[in-house]
Parts: structure tokens; C-alpha cells; sequence
């Protein structure tokens, strides 16, 4: 009888774990769900200011007849060589690791295309990273770029406006990776510098400018 009684009572507590655990699993979906809504209705600052105000501006400025010829930014390839790489590979793991935390991406690592034997490159060595970034992350790089970055630079006076490629591309160069706040100047082998090219769908460099200079690229005087 006492075994009876003892199995009788563990009975309700049993199924008082499963209510909880039951409950517990559909707070959790439903919390994964909410941030997936978010996710999804999300708009980055930047992005938002090229829908509202700025591909009008463009539409205007340059006279296009269909909205498709409005200039946009089609991607951010954000990369570092690593020479050094080629006597010590904890540099190019260091540099790896940077460029995820700078744009919230995993960094790719690139190859040599081919030998150098002045440098000792070997074809296929591994030399530098880099980052493509596209769609909402491209926009927030981009946005803490002009606004938090670049105003990091000691004695910043703008950036040039001269490093377009000819068709619509731009070009800039960090000489310190330490001017983004992500990365700790304490935790880092030693300070490098970064390429950053915009690649657009503009077709010349002046309706590129004219994009970029919307966007809040602070361009220097030539």
C-alpha cells in the first residue's frame, strides 16, 4: 500500500514537469518567432534614406526616364593583404578574426594567383582576407563607416574624392583597423590597413559621387 501511495503521488508532479516543459518550448518558439518578424521588418538607417530621399534626388539630378537607372550600391568588398603571413600564419588568423568582428561576417581567405619568387609567393599560398557584403549588412558597414569610423581618424579632413575607378567604383584606404570601435587595441598582433571598394551600378563616376555623397561620404576638397 505504501508503495502504491508513493507512485500514485509522483504521478501529478511528472505531469506538472511536462506542462512546464511544454510551456517553456512554446515561449521559446514564440520568442524565436518575434524575432524572426523583427528581423524580416527590419530596414537599416541608411537603406531607408536612399528609399525615401535620395534615389529621388538622383532621378531628378541626372534626368533619368525610369526608376531603374537610379544609381545603387551593389555590394561592400571590405579586404586586408597579410605578407607576413608567409613566414608566420597567426598573423593571417588575426586578421581573419578582425575583419569578422568589423563587419559581422566571416572573412574568406584569399590565394596568391601566382608565384613571386622576389617576395617567396608561392601559387595558391594564402596572403589576405576579405569580406563581400550585401543587402542589410552592406548598409550598416556602411553606416558605421562614415558615422563612427571615419571621424575616429586622427586629423580627418574628408576622404578623396579622386579614387573612383571610371566606372562608378570607389575605392578607400584605412591605414588603422583600430579606428573601428569593435576591434581592441590591446588584443590585436599589430596594426593594419584595410581596402574598402563600393562597388555601384552608376554609370559614370560623377552620378556615383553624387550617391555616395547622399549617403553622407564625407568628401574632401580636391
Amino acid at each position: 500500500m505504501a508503495d502504491s501511495k508513493k507512485s500514485i503521488a509522483a504521478k501529478p508532479a511528472t505531469k506538472s514537469m511536462k506542462t512546464s516543459s511544454s510551456q517553456a518550448k512554446s515561449k521559446k518558439e514564440s520568442s524565436n518567432a518575434a524575432k524572426k518578424a523583427v528581423s524580416k521588418d527590419y530596414v537599416p538607417r541608411l537603406k531607408q534614406l536612399f528609399n525615401d530621399k535620395i534615389a529621388r534626388e538622383l532621378f531628378e539630378e541626372f534626368s533619368f526616364k525610369s526608376p531603374m537607372q537610379i544609381p545603387k550600391i551593389e555590394k561592400i568588398v571590405v579586404s586586408a593583404g597579410v605578407g607576413d603571413a608567409i613566414t608566420n600564419k597567426k598573423f593571417l588568423n588575426s586578421v581573419v578574426a578582425e575583419l569578422g568582428q568589423i563587419t559581422g561576417q566571416k572573412a574568406l581567405r584569399t590565394r596568391a594567383r601566382k608565384s613571386i619568387a622576389n617576395f617567396k609567393i608561392r601559387l595558391g599560398q594564402e596572403i589576405g582576407a576579405k569580406v563581400t557584403l550585401r543587402g542589410n549588412r552592406m548598409y550598416e558597414f556602411l553606416d558605421r563607416l562614415l558615422n563612427v569610423a571615419l571621424p575616429r581618424v586622427k586629423d580627418f579632413r574628408g576622404v578623396s574624392p579622386k579614387a573612383f575607378d571610371g566606372r562608378g567604383n570607389y575605392s578607400l584606404g584605412i591605414h588603422e583597423q583600430i579606428i573601428f570601435p569593435e576591434i581592441d587595441y590591446d588584443k590585436i598582433e599589430r596594426v593594419r590597413g584595410l581596402n574598402v571598394a563600393i562597388v555601384t551600378t552608376a554609370h559614370s563616376d560623377g552620378q556615383a559621387r553624387s550617391l555616395l555623397a547622399g549617403l553622407g561620404m564625407p568628401f574632401g576638397k580636391e
